[in-house]
Protein backbone atom coordinates (compact mmCIF):
# COMPACT_ATOMS: atom_id res chain seq x y z
CA UNK A 1 0.00 0.00 0.00
CA UNK A 2 3.25 2.40 0.98
CA UNK A 3 4.20 1.35 -2.26
CA UNK A 4 1.14 2.20 -4.15
CA UNK A 5 0.90 5.76 -2.79
CA UNK A 6 4.95 6.33 -3.47
CA UNK A 7 4.07 6.05 -6.90
CA UNK A 8 0.63 8.05 -7.56
CA UNK A 9 2.91 10.66 -5.50
CA UNK A 10 5.79 10.22 -7.97
CA UNK A 11 2.98 10.33 -11.38
CA UNK A 12 1.70 13.70 -9.62
CA UNK A 13 5.10 15.39 -9.11
CA UNK A 14 5.73 14.40 -13.38
CA UNK A 15 2.72 15.21 -14.47
CA UNK A 16 2.86 18.69 -12.72
CA UNK A 17 6.59 18.63 -14.20
CA UNK A 18 5.60 18.17 -17.80
CA UNK A 19 2.55 20.44 -17.53
CA UNK A 20 5.17 23.12 -16.37
CA UNK A 21 7.43 22.44 -19.31
CA UNK A 22 4.46 22.42 -21.68
CA UNK A 23 3.50 26.06 -20.27
CA UNK A 24 6.68 27.52 -20.73
CA UNK A 25 6.91 26.26 -23.79
CA UNK A 26 3.59 27.80 -24.82
CA UNK A 27 4.44 30.58 -23.01
CA UNK A 28 7.83 31.12 -25.28
CA UNK A 29 5.90 30.44 -28.68
CA UNK A 30 3.19 33.19 -27.91
CA UNK A 31 5.97 35.75 -27.29
CA UNK A 32 8.22 34.04 -30.60
CA UNK A 33 5.26 34.54 -32.57
CA UNK A 34 5.78 38.24 -31.88
CA UNK A 35 8.89 38.49 -32.24
CA UNK A 36 11.60 35.66 -33.09
CA UNK A 37 14.51 37.43 -30.58
CA UNK A 38 14.08 34.74 -27.43
CA UNK A 39 12.23 36.12 -24.40
CA UNK A 40 15.64 35.50 -22.56
CA UNK A 41 17.18 37.95 -25.14
CA UNK A 42 14.63 41.16 -25.12
CA UNK A 43 15.66 42.49 -21.59
CA UNK A 44 19.20 42.44 -21.86
CA UNK A 45 20.82 45.71 -21.17
CA UNK A 46 23.21 46.28 -24.59
CA UNK A 47 23.31 49.84 -26.15
CA UNK A 48 23.03 50.61 -29.96
CA UNK A 49 26.76 51.60 -31.02
CA UNK A 50 29.17 50.49 -33.92
CA UNK A 51 30.22 46.68 -33.08
CA UNK A 52 25.97 45.80 -31.89
CA UNK A 53 24.93 47.22 -34.73
CA UNK A 54 27.19 45.95 -37.11
CA UNK A 55 27.17 41.75 -35.90
CA UNK A 56 23.12 41.74 -36.74
CA UNK A 57 22.03 39.91 -39.71
CA UNK A 58 23.69 36.85 -41.44
CA UNK A 59 27.35 36.05 -40.48
CA UNK A 60 29.55 36.08 -43.11
CA UNK A 61 31.17 33.07 -44.39
CA UNK A 62 35.41 33.16 -43.89
CA UNK A 63 35.53 34.41 -47.43
CA UNK A 64 33.32 37.40 -46.76
CA UNK A 65 34.54 38.41 -43.27
CA UNK A 66 37.98 38.42 -45.25
CA UNK A 67 36.76 40.39 -47.89
CA UNK A 68 34.72 42.85 -45.14
CA UNK A 69 38.25 43.37 -43.52
CA UNK A 70 40.39 44.27 -46.49
CA UNK A 71 37.18 46.56 -47.67
CA UNK A 72 37.81 48.37 -44.35
CA UNK A 73 41.58 48.54 -44.70
CA UNK A 74 41.45 50.11 -47.98
CA UNK A 75 39.26 52.73 -46.74
CA UNK A 76 40.77 53.67 -43.08
CA UNK A 77 41.19 57.32 -42.93
CA UNK A 78 44.37 58.92 -40.99
CA UNK A 79 43.52 61.96 -38.57
CA UNK A 80 44.66 63.70 -35.70
CA UNK A 81 47.41 62.49 -33.04
CA UNK A 82 46.19 64.46 -30.57
CA UNK A 83 42.51 65.51 -30.05
CA UNK A 84 40.90 67.95 -27.97
CA UNK A 85 43.28 70.99 -29.63
CA UNK A 86 42.05 74.48 -29.96
CA UNK A 87 40.53 75.51 -32.87
CA UNK A 88 42.85 77.76 -33.55
CA UNK A 89 45.33 74.60 -34.39
CA UNK A 90 43.23 72.56 -36.70
CA UNK A 91 43.08 72.91 -40.66
CA UNK A 92 42.41 76.20 -41.90
CA UNK A 93 41.41 76.18 -45.61
CA UNK A 94 41.38 80.22 -45.96
CA UNK A 95 45.33 80.08 -44.04
CA UNK A 96 46.23 77.27 -46.62
CA UNK A 97 47.21 77.26 -50.41
CA UNK A 98 48.14 74.88 -53.07
CA UNK A 99 50.77 75.11 -56.12
CA UNK A 100 50.50 74.30 -59.29
CA UNK A 101 53.95 72.39 -60.31
CA UNK A 102 55.92 72.69 -64.25
CA UNK A 103 55.45 75.58 -66.73
CA UNK A 104 52.85 77.76 -67.38
CA UNK A 105 51.93 76.37 -70.83
CA UNK A 106 51.38 72.31 -70.85
CA UNK A 107 50.20 69.94 -73.52
CA UNK A 108 47.49 67.77 -73.59
CA UNK A 109 48.74 63.96 -72.91
CA UNK A 110 50.44 65.44 -69.49
CA UNK A 111 49.85 65.40 -66.18
CA UNK A 112 49.46 68.50 -64.10
CA UNK A 113 50.18 67.62 -60.42
CA UNK A 114 49.25 70.58 -57.71
CA UNK A 115 50.84 70.52 -54.26
CA UNK A 116 48.57 71.48 -51.26
CA UNK A 117 50.02 72.92 -48.01
CA UNK A 118 47.26 72.61 -45.10
CA UNK A 119 48.00 75.40 -42.34
CA UNK A 120 46.25 75.94 -39.36
CA UNK A 121 44.79 79.18 -38.29
CA UNK A 122 47.69 80.74 -37.15
CA UNK A 123 49.53 79.66 -39.97
CA UNK A 124 51.65 76.96 -39.21
CA UNK A 125 51.72 74.02 -41.13
CA UNK A 126 50.01 71.15 -39.91
CA UNK A 127 52.05 67.85 -39.19
CA UNK A 128 49.49 65.25 -39.84
CA UNK A 129 47.14 64.11 -42.37
CA UNK A 130 43.30 63.17 -42.55
CA UNK A 131 41.49 66.43 -44.07
CA UNK A 132 38.67 65.21 -46.57
CA UNK A 133 39.52 67.34 -49.87
CA UNK A 134 38.35 67.39 -53.53
CA UNK A 135 39.75 68.97 -56.75
CA UNK A 136 38.30 70.00 -60.38
CA UNK A 137 40.34 71.29 -62.99
CA UNK A 138 37.94 73.51 -65.44
CA UNK A 139 37.38 75.63 -68.06
CA UNK A 140 34.22 77.57 -68.04
CA UNK A 141 33.94 79.15 -71.12
CA UNK A 142 34.63 75.76 -72.62
CA UNK A 143 32.27 73.76 -70.36
CA UNK A 144 34.90 71.75 -69.94
CA UNK A 145 36.10 69.64 -66.05
CA UNK A 146 37.26 66.75 -64.95
CA UNK A 147 37.98 65.34 -61.22
CA UNK A 148 41.29 65.34 -59.91
CA UNK A 149 42.84 62.58 -57.67
CA UNK A 150 44.04 64.02 -54.45
CA UNK A 151 46.68 62.04 -52.59
CA UNK A 152 47.21 62.38 -48.93
CA UNK A 153 50.96 62.06 -47.63
CA UNK A 154 50.14 62.14 -43.63
CA UNK A 155 52.17 65.69 -43.15
CA UNK A 156 49.77 67.90 -44.29
CA UNK A 157 50.48 68.10 -47.49
CA UNK A 158 48.77 66.59 -50.27
CA UNK A 159 49.13 66.12 -54.09
CA UNK A 160 46.82 66.34 -56.65
CA UNK A 161 46.74 64.78 -60.26
CA UNK A 162 44.88 66.16 -63.34
CA UNK A 163 45.12 64.52 -67.10
CA UNK A 164 45.20 67.45 -69.59
CA UNK A 165 42.80 66.22 -71.53
CA UNK A 166 41.48 69.51 -73.68
CA UNK A 167 43.41 72.86 -75.08
CA UNK A 168 43.21 76.11 -73.31
CA UNK A 169 43.44 77.88 -70.17
CA UNK A 170 42.37 75.80 -67.43
CA UNK A 171 41.88 76.89 -63.72
CA UNK A 172 42.37 73.95 -60.91
CA UNK A 173 39.85 74.55 -57.66
CA UNK A 174 40.53 72.36 -54.79
CA UNK A 175 38.34 72.55 -51.41
CA UNK A 176 38.56 71.66 -48.37
CA UNK A 177 35.18 69.46 -47.24
CA UNK A 178 36.13 68.92 -43.59
CA UNK A 179 38.96 69.48 -42.20
CA UNK A 180 40.62 66.27 -40.54
CA UNK A 181 38.81 67.31 -37.03
CA UNK A 182 35.87 67.43 -38.44
CA UNK A 183 36.56 64.03 -40.21
CA UNK A 184 37.43 62.76 -36.55
CA UNK A 185 33.73 64.37 -35.31
CA UNK A 186 32.06 61.90 -38.03
CA UNK A 187 34.33 58.71 -37.40
CA UNK A 188 32.84 59.21 -33.80
CA UNK A 189 29.53 59.41 -34.76
CA UNK A 190 29.52 55.96 -37.23
CA UNK A 191 31.25 54.45 -34.27
CA UNK A 192 28.89 55.64 -31.55
CA UNK A 193 25.55 57.08 -32.92
CA UNK A 194 24.40 54.73 -35.72
CA UNK A 195 20.77 55.02 -34.66
CA UNK A 196 21.04 58.91 -35.12
CA UNK A 197 18.33 58.64 -37.93
CA UNK A 198 14.97 56.76 -36.49
CA UNK A 199 12.05 55.15 -38.13
CA UNK A 200 8.74 54.66 -37.61
CA UNK A 201 5.72 52.42 -38.30
CA UNK A 202 2.05 52.95 -38.19
CA UNK A 203 -0.12 49.44 -36.56
CA UNK A 204 -3.47 49.47 -36.85
CA UNK A 205 -6.35 46.81 -36.24
CA UNK A 206 -9.64 48.12 -36.77
CA UNK A 207 -9.78 51.54 -34.23
CA UNK A 208 -6.98 50.65 -32.52
CA UNK A 209 -3.52 51.56 -33.46
CA UNK A 210 -0.16 52.56 -32.32
CA UNK A 211 3.09 54.18 -33.70
CA UNK A 212 6.48 52.50 -32.77
CA UNK A 213 10.31 53.08 -33.30
CA UNK A 214 12.20 50.92 -35.97
CA UNK A 215 15.26 50.54 -37.26
CA UNK A 216 17.98 48.27 -38.57
CA UNK A 217 19.56 47.38 -34.57
CA UNK A 218 17.34 48.35 -31.45
CA UNK A 219 18.57 47.90 -28.33
CA UNK A 220 17.28 44.95 -26.58
CA UNK A 221 17.10 46.27 -23.03
CA UNK A 222 13.83 48.95 -23.47
CA UNK A 223 11.08 46.43 -24.79
CA UNK A 224 10.27 43.22 -26.62
CA UNK A 225 10.69 43.68 -30.73
CA UNK A 226 9.10 42.93 -33.51
CA UNK A 227 11.68 40.99 -35.68
CA UNK A 228 11.19 41.59 -39.61
CA UNK A 229 14.33 40.05 -41.14
CA UNK A 230 13.74 39.21 -45.16
CA UNK A 231 13.97 35.51 -45.07
CA UNK A 232 15.97 35.63 -48.18
CA UNK A 233 18.20 37.73 -47.89
CA UNK A 234 18.50 37.27 -43.83
CA UNK A 235 18.43 41.58 -43.77
CA UNK A 236 17.81 42.47 -40.60
CA UNK A 237 14.63 45.26 -39.38
CA UNK A 238 13.25 45.51 -36.21
CA UNK A 239 10.20 47.73 -34.77
CA UNK A 240 8.89 47.80 -30.58
CA UNK A 241 6.27 45.70 -30.59
CA UNK A 242 2.87 47.72 -29.63
CA UNK A 243 1.61 47.14 -26.01
CA UNK A 244 -1.75 46.29 -27.28
CA UNK A 245 -1.41 45.08 -31.22
CA UNK A 246 0.00 41.92 -32.68
CA UNK A 247 3.27 42.74 -35.10
CA UNK A 248 1.43 41.10 -38.14
CA UNK A 249 -0.45 44.68 -38.03
CA UNK A 250 2.13 47.05 -39.23
CA UNK A 251 0.91 49.51 -41.67
CA UNK A 252 3.25 51.63 -43.32
CA UNK A 253 7.32 52.82 -42.86
CA UNK A 254 8.85 56.52 -42.85
CA UNK A 255 11.16 58.20 -41.46
CA UNK A 256 10.70 59.35 -37.72
CA UNK A 257 13.31 61.65 -37.44
CA UNK A 258 16.71 63.09 -36.31
CA UNK A 259 18.79 63.28 -33.32
CA UNK A 260 19.67 66.52 -32.25
CA UNK A 261 22.75 67.57 -29.68
CA UNK A 262 24.67 65.22 -31.37
CA UNK A 263 27.91 67.06 -31.00
CA UNK A 264 29.30 69.08 -28.36
CA UNK A 265 29.75 72.87 -29.10
CA UNK A 266 33.80 72.34 -29.04
CA UNK A 267 32.99 69.55 -32.17
CA UNK A 268 30.15 71.93 -33.65
CA UNK A 269 33.47 74.70 -34.16
CA UNK A 270 35.01 72.01 -36.88
CA UNK A 271 31.38 72.32 -39.02
CA UNK A 272 31.41 76.05 -39.77
CA UNK A 273 29.83 77.02 -43.58
CA UNK A 274 32.18 79.77 -44.73
CA UNK A 275 34.81 78.89 -42.34
CA UNK A 276 35.99 74.88 -42.72
CA UNK A 277 32.72 73.10 -44.03
CA UNK A 278 32.81 72.98 -48.28
CA UNK A 279 35.42 76.21 -48.44
CA UNK A 280 38.19 77.07 -51.36
CA UNK A 281 41.83 76.57 -50.66
CA UNK A 282 43.27 79.79 -52.12
CA UNK A 283 46.24 79.39 -54.91
CA UNK A 284 49.56 80.48 -53.47
CA UNK A 285 50.18 82.33 -56.69
CA UNK A 286 48.85 81.22 -59.96
CA UNK A 287 45.65 79.56 -60.55
CA UNK A 288 45.75 78.62 -63.83
CA UNK A 289 47.68 77.44 -66.95
CA UNK A 290 47.05 77.10 -70.45
CA UNK A 291 47.38 73.29 -72.30
CA UNK A 292 48.71 73.32 -75.98
CA UNK A 293 47.70 70.66 -78.59
CA UNK A 294 50.11 67.86 -78.21
CA UNK A 295 53.40 67.81 -79.05
CA UNK A 296 54.11 66.05 -82.57
CA UNK A 297 55.73 62.77 -81.48
CA UNK A 298 55.56 63.84 -77.75
CA UNK A 299 55.36 60.76 -75.43
CA UNK A 300 52.52 60.02 -73.77
CA UNK A 301 52.90 60.96 -69.59
CA UNK A 302 51.89 57.74 -67.53
CA UNK A 303 48.45 58.89 -65.95
CA UNK A 304 48.52 57.74 -62.86
CA UNK A 305 44.88 58.47 -62.39
CA UNK A 306 41.92 56.82 -64.27
CA UNK A 307 39.83 58.95 -64.44
CA UNK A 308 36.41 57.87 -65.99
CA UNK A 309 35.47 60.34 -68.10
CA UNK A 310 35.21 64.17 -68.55
CA UNK A 311 33.07 67.11 -69.39
CA UNK A 312 33.84 69.39 -72.85
CA UNK A 313 31.08 71.35 -74.03
CA UNK A 314 28.98 70.43 -71.30
CA UNK A 315 28.76 66.88 -72.73
CA UNK A 316 30.02 63.86 -71.29
CA UNK A 317 32.96 62.42 -72.38
CA UNK A 318 34.01 58.63 -71.19
CA UNK A 319 37.23 57.62 -70.81
CA UNK A 320 36.71 53.81 -70.76
CA UNK A 321 36.62 53.01 -74.52
CA UNK A 322 32.39 53.70 -74.17
CA UNK A 323 31.29 56.00 -77.11
CA UNK A 324 28.92 58.71 -75.73
CA UNK A 325 26.33 59.90 -78.08
CA UNK A 326 24.05 62.57 -77.51
CA UNK A 327 19.57 61.31 -77.61
CA UNK A 328 18.69 65.15 -77.63
CA UNK A 329 15.71 64.45 -79.17
CA UNK A 330 12.68 61.90 -77.65
CA UNK A 331 12.54 59.81 -81.14
CA UNK A 332 16.19 59.06 -80.56
CA UNK A 333 15.69 57.55 -77.21
CA UNK A 334 12.00 55.52 -78.22
CA UNK A 335 14.16 54.01 -80.94
CA UNK A 336 16.86 52.76 -78.49
CA UNK A 337 14.31 51.49 -76.20
CA UNK A 338 12.27 49.98 -78.83
CA UNK A 339 11.74 46.72 -77.43
CA UNK A 340 13.46 46.88 -73.82
CA UNK A 341 12.41 46.28 -70.29
CA UNK A 342 13.94 48.75 -67.79
CA UNK A 343 13.92 47.85 -64.09
CA UNK A 344 15.30 50.70 -61.86
CA UNK A 345 15.84 49.53 -58.41
CA UNK A 346 16.93 52.37 -55.48
CA UNK A 347 16.94 55.47 -54.31
CA UNK A 348 15.49 58.65 -55.24
CA UNK A 349 18.51 59.41 -57.23
CA UNK A 350 17.12 56.66 -59.65
CA UNK A 351 13.72 58.01 -59.60
CA UNK A 352 14.89 61.20 -61.01
CA UNK A 353 16.05 58.95 -64.75
CA UNK A 354 12.31 57.84 -64.57
CA UNK A 355 11.21 61.30 -63.93
CA UNK A 356 13.37 62.21 -66.63
CA UNK A 357 12.47 59.99 -69.41
CA UNK A 358 8.74 60.27 -68.59
CA UNK A 359 8.90 63.88 -68.93
CA UNK A 360 11.65 64.16 -71.83
CA UNK A 361 9.76 61.17 -74.03
CA UNK A 362 5.97 61.81 -74.84
CA UNK A 363 4.88 58.47 -76.10
CA UNK A 364 6.27 56.76 -72.76
CA UNK A 365 3.27 57.21 -70.84
CA UNK A 366 3.09 56.82 -66.92
CA UNK A 367 0.22 54.46 -65.64
CA UNK A 368 -1.80 55.77 -62.46
CA UNK A 369 -0.57 52.99 -59.83
CA UNK A 370 -2.36 54.90 -57.20
CA UNK A 371 0.93 55.36 -55.07
CA UNK A 372 3.19 58.17 -53.56
CA UNK A 373 4.27 60.85 -55.93
CA UNK A 374 8.09 60.36 -54.26
CA UNK A 375 7.59 56.72 -53.14
CA UNK A 376 6.33 54.85 -56.23
CA UNK A 377 6.40 51.96 -57.33
CA UNK A 378 5.84 53.60 -60.71
CA UNK A 379 5.69 52.10 -64.11
CA UNK A 380 5.63 53.39 -67.57
CA UNK A 381 4.87 52.23 -70.73
CA UNK A 382 5.14 52.85 -74.75
CA UNK A 383 2.50 50.16 -76.29
CA UNK A 384 3.47 50.78 -79.96
CA UNK A 385 6.95 50.68 -79.52
CA UNK A 386 7.18 47.51 -76.84
CA UNK A 387 7.99 49.61 -74.13
CA UNK A 388 8.20 49.47 -70.02
CA UNK A 389 9.72 51.26 -67.62
CA UNK A 390 9.71 50.69 -63.99
CA UNK A 391 11.12 52.31 -60.58
CA UNK A 392 10.93 50.76 -57.32
CA UNK A 393 12.24 51.83 -54.07
CA UNK A 394 14.91 49.99 -52.12
CA UNK A 395 14.17 48.61 -48.82
CA UNK A 396 14.63 49.61 -45.53
CA UNK A 397 16.62 51.71 -44.43
CA UNK A 398 14.42 54.56 -46.92
CA UNK A 399 13.82 57.51 -45.64
CA UNK A 400 10.95 58.78 -47.39
CA UNK A 401 7.49 59.53 -46.84
CA UNK A 402 4.92 57.03 -45.03
CA UNK A 403 5.60 53.28 -47.70
CA UNK A 404 3.21 50.67 -47.44
CA UNK A 405 5.13 48.03 -45.51
CA UNK A 406 4.45 45.63 -48.09
CA UNK A 407 5.99 48.09 -50.47
CA UNK A 408 9.71 47.50 -49.14
CA UNK A 409 11.27 45.06 -51.20
CA UNK A 410 14.97 44.45 -50.99
CA UNK A 411 17.21 44.78 -54.37
CA UNK A 412 18.28 41.37 -54.41
CA UNK A 413 14.88 39.81 -54.09
CA UNK A 414 13.52 42.23 -56.90
CA UNK A 415 16.85 41.28 -59.10
CA UNK A 416 16.24 37.69 -58.16
CA UNK A 417 12.82 37.89 -60.11
CA UNK A 418 13.88 39.20 -63.33
CA UNK A 419 14.57 37.08 -66.23
CA UNK A 420 16.81 38.98 -67.96
CA UNK A 421 18.12 38.71 -71.35
CA UNK A 422 19.74 41.38 -74.33
CA UNK A 423 16.39 43.02 -74.20
CA UNK A 424 16.63 43.70 -70.63
CA UNK A 425 17.97 46.59 -68.96
CA UNK A 426 18.85 46.79 -64.78
CA UNK A 427 19.84 49.97 -62.93
CA UNK A 428 20.63 49.91 -59.16
CA UNK A 429 21.55 52.97 -57.43
CA UNK A 430 21.60 51.88 -53.08
CA UNK A 431 23.79 53.99 -51.27
CA UNK A 432 22.34 57.65 -50.11
CA UNK A 433 20.12 55.77 -47.34
CA UNK A 434 22.93 54.02 -45.69
CA UNK A 435 25.42 57.38 -44.96
CA UNK A 436 24.32 57.10 -41.41
CA UNK A 437 24.83 53.44 -40.71
CA UNK A 438 28.38 51.73 -39.81
CA UNK A 439 29.90 51.09 -43.27
CA UNK A 440 29.76 46.88 -42.37
CA UNK A 441 26.08 47.52 -42.89
CA UNK A 442 26.28 48.87 -46.12
CA UNK A 443 29.07 45.81 -47.18
CA UNK A 444 26.15 43.31 -46.38
CA UNK A 445 23.16 44.71 -48.39
CA UNK A 446 25.95 44.73 -51.22
CA UNK A 447 26.74 41.54 -50.77
CA UNK A 448 22.94 40.39 -51.28
CA UNK A 449 22.66 42.55 -54.21
CA UNK A 450 26.12 41.38 -55.96
CA UNK A 451 24.88 37.63 -55.14
CA UNK A 452 21.49 38.47 -57.06
CA UNK A 453 23.49 40.21 -59.91
CA UNK A 454 25.59 37.44 -60.52
CA UNK A 455 22.86 34.75 -60.40
CA UNK A 456 20.92 37.53 -63.31
CA UNK A 457 24.00 37.44 -65.35
CA UNK A 458 24.33 33.49 -64.70
CA UNK A 459 20.47 32.76 -65.97
CA UNK A 460 21.40 35.39 -69.08
CA UNK A 461 24.88 37.11 -69.43
CA UNK A 462 23.10 39.46 -72.06
CA UNK A 463 21.37 41.88 -69.80
CA UNK A 464 22.58 45.07 -69.18
CA UNK A 465 22.97 46.10 -65.59
CA UNK A 466 24.20 49.79 -64.54
CA UNK A 467 25.30 50.36 -61.03
CA UNK A 468 25.31 54.03 -59.94
CA UNK A 469 27.68 55.40 -57.76
CA UNK A 470 27.26 58.03 -54.90
CA UNK A 471 27.82 61.63 -55.86
CA UNK A 472 28.47 65.15 -54.02
CA UNK A 473 25.65 66.80 -52.20
CA UNK A 474 25.40 70.46 -50.75
CA UNK A 475 26.43 70.26 -47.17
CA UNK A 476 25.57 72.40 -43.67
CA UNK A 477 26.42 71.83 -40.10
CA UNK A 478 23.46 70.07 -39.69
CA UNK A 479 23.07 67.58 -42.18
CA UNK A 480 26.91 67.07 -42.88
CA UNK A 481 26.43 65.01 -38.97
CA UNK A 482 23.93 62.58 -41.37
CA UNK A 483 25.14 62.81 -45.24
CA UNK A 484 28.13 64.23 -45.25
CA UNK A 485 30.62 63.98 -48.72
CA UNK A 486 32.89 62.16 -46.76
CA UNK A 487 30.59 59.19 -45.34
CA UNK A 488 29.46 58.77 -49.11
CA UNK A 489 33.24 59.05 -50.27
CA UNK A 490 33.05 55.91 -47.99
CA UNK A 491 29.75 53.95 -49.81
CA UNK A 492 31.13 54.98 -52.88
CA UNK A 493 35.02 53.69 -52.43
CA UNK A 494 33.65 50.22 -51.16
CA UNK A 495 30.70 49.89 -53.55
CA UNK A 496 33.44 50.21 -56.27
CA UNK A 497 35.20 47.67 -54.90
CA UNK A 498 32.48 44.83 -54.58
CA UNK A 499 31.48 45.38 -58.08
CA UNK A 500 35.03 44.82 -59.96
CA UNK A 501 35.51 42.10 -62.14
CA UNK A 502 31.68 41.63 -62.97
CA UNK A 503 30.08 42.18 -65.92
CA UNK A 504 28.47 45.34 -64.88
CA UNK A 505 28.33 48.90 -66.43
CA UNK A 506 29.42 51.52 -63.54
CA UNK A 507 28.06 55.07 -63.87
CA UNK A 508 30.43 57.06 -61.97
CA UNK A 509 27.65 59.59 -60.80
CA UNK A 510 30.86 60.81 -58.21
CA UNK A 511 33.01 62.35 -60.93
CA UNK A 512 29.94 63.63 -63.33
CA UNK A 513 28.95 65.74 -59.85
CA UNK A 514 32.54 66.71 -59.02
CA UNK A 515 33.97 67.47 -62.58
CA UNK A 516 30.33 69.70 -63.49
CA UNK A 517 30.57 73.46 -62.83
CA UNK A 518 26.85 73.65 -61.27
CA UNK A 519 25.97 73.36 -57.48
CA UNK A 520 26.70 69.86 -55.79
CA UNK A 521 23.43 68.32 -54.94
CA UNK A 522 21.85 65.20 -53.52
CA UNK A 523 19.51 65.29 -56.02
CA UNK A 524 21.70 66.69 -59.50
CA UNK A 525 20.79 69.34 -61.60
CA UNK A 526 18.48 68.00 -64.75
CA UNK A 527 21.58 69.06 -66.89
CA UNK A 528 23.64 66.17 -64.77
CA UNK A 529 21.19 64.17 -65.68
CA UNK A 530 20.60 64.36 -69.11
CA UNK A 531 24.35 63.46 -69.26
CA UNK A 532 23.78 60.13 -67.54
CA UNK A 533 20.97 59.01 -69.31
CA UNK A 534 22.86 59.74 -72.32
CA UNK A 535 25.57 57.54 -70.75
CA UNK A 536 23.01 55.20 -70.05
CA UNK A 537 21.56 55.28 -73.53
CA UNK A 538 24.99 54.35 -75.14
CA UNK A 539 25.53 51.57 -73.42
CA UNK A 540 22.05 49.95 -74.36
CA UNK A 541 22.33 51.02 -78.03
CA UNK A 542 25.63 51.26 -78.68
CA UNK A 543 27.83 52.99 -81.62
CA UNK A 544 27.03 50.48 -85.06
CA UNK A 545 24.19 48.76 -82.98
CA UNK A 546 21.61 50.96 -83.81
Amino acid sequence: MQKHKHRLLLIFILLGFILLICSMIFMERKMQKNSSIKPSEIFRPLEVTHIYCANFGQEPTAEEAKEQRDLLNSIAWPGPLVQGLPLELSSNPSKSYFVIQGPAEQHIGSQLVVHVHVQNSLGANKDHGGDFLIARLHSRELGAGVAGKVHDHHDGSYTVLFPLLWAGVVQVEIMMVHPSEAVAVLKRLQEEQPDRIFYKSLFRSGALSETTFCNLCLPLNKKPLCNYTDPSTGEPWYCYKPKNLGCDTRINHATGGYTKNLITKYEAQFFQSGVNLKVPIPASAIDKVTVLPAEKGQAKVKNNYNTAGYYFHDTWRSLNGAVIQQFNDSSAITHCLRGKIVYMLGDSTLRQWFEYLTAFVPDLKQLNLYTPKRVGPFMAVDSTNNILVSYRCHGPPIRFTPVLSSELHYVANELDRIQGGPDTVVLVSVWSHFSSFPIEMYIRRLRHIRRAVVRLLNRDPATLVVIRTANLQKLDPENSLFNSDWFCLQIDAVLRAMFRGLNVQILDAWEMTLGHHLPHDLHPPRAIIKNMIDVILSHICPVGKI
